[in-house]
């Protein structure tokens, strides 16, 4: 099998913010692969220090209007699209009034983490899911890269099993050395569950929610690992050996995408 449909949901992504090693390696890889399949569909949040205008974002009208329940709390999803010029393909941007408008990315302007990062990134993740189901479009490989996606491999092996668009892919996480440093709090473990998820869903997750044990969901919902940071922790590595899981090595800038590319095609082997 040859893959021809990629999901690819990162949390940043260069030019549109500013370069970083997730961004960038981001960029990077839809360029490198563009000529080597049919469709490759990208979402990222829509942070508040995106310049819409400039960069040319619209509404997409059909994909916007539903609202995602968080907290018990109605919080309504837009999303908008533009051109990533240098890969010739379009991004996704979701976007919300209450989680991302106006607001910068991690961090405030002071540089401290934004309390809510965990509801941003359950947000995301659900927003970025629903997308796909509207869009009735079945991707082979979905590829999660930074860790505010990291909930979308546990959200489409539990709430969203049965879902047509997801029964025969194939999820991929990027690790990187980028992590948040506070611990999300124990209410966000409660957050999280939606649909007929339980608690058995999460598999002994330990509360609070360091980054590492976020990471650690993440790898054993999915298939494949890729070590795309320089200094991943090895204890990281290690876990994704200890779960059986395919991993691919750092790769170089020139190996990226054919490497990659490989990569997904033998998850189907």
């Amino acid at each position: 099998m040859k893959v021809e449909k990629i999901l690819f949901i990162t949390q940043e992504i260069t030019p549109f913010v500013p370069a970083s090693p997730i961004g960038t390696a981001g960029q990077n890889l839809l360029q490198e692969i563009q000529d080597k399949v049919k469709e490759v569909r990208t979402f990222t949040p829509l942070w508040g220090n995106i310049n819409t205008r400039r960069n040319n974002l619209h509404e997409v009208i059909r994909l916007s209007g539903m609202n995602l329940i968080i907290d018990d709390t109605d919080h309504p999803l837009i999303i908008k699209v533009a051109s990533l010029q240098s890969a010739r393909m379009q991004v996704y941007f979701i976007e919300n009034d209450d989680y991302f408008h106006n607001r910068l990315m991690i961090t405030d302007e002071n540089g401290k983490e934004y309390e809510d990062n965990d509801e941003r990134t359950i947000f995301f993740n659900l927003g970025v899911i629903e997308a796909i189901k509207k869009q009735r479009w079945c991707p082979e490989i979905i590829h999660c890269s930074g860790w505010m996606s990291s909930l979308v491999p546990l959200y489409i092996r539990s709430a969203y099993k049965d879902e047509p668009s997801f029964r025969d892919s194939k999820i991929v996480i990027s690790l990187f050395d980028e992590t948040y440093k506070e611990p999300f709090n124990e209410e966000f473990v409660r957050k999280m569950l939606c649909k007929d998820m339980t608690m058995d869903n999460l598999q002994g997750m330990e509360i609070p929610t360091t980054y590492d044990e976020l990471a650690k969901l993440a790898i054993r919902n999915c298939d494949g690992v890729i070590i795309s940071g320089e200094n991943v922790a090895p204890e990281l590595i290690e876990y994704a050996k200890s779960q059986g899981k395919a991993i691919l090595p750092k790769q170089t800038t020139e190996e990226t995408g054919n490497g990659y590319y490989e990569f997904y095609n033998s998850l189907f082997e």
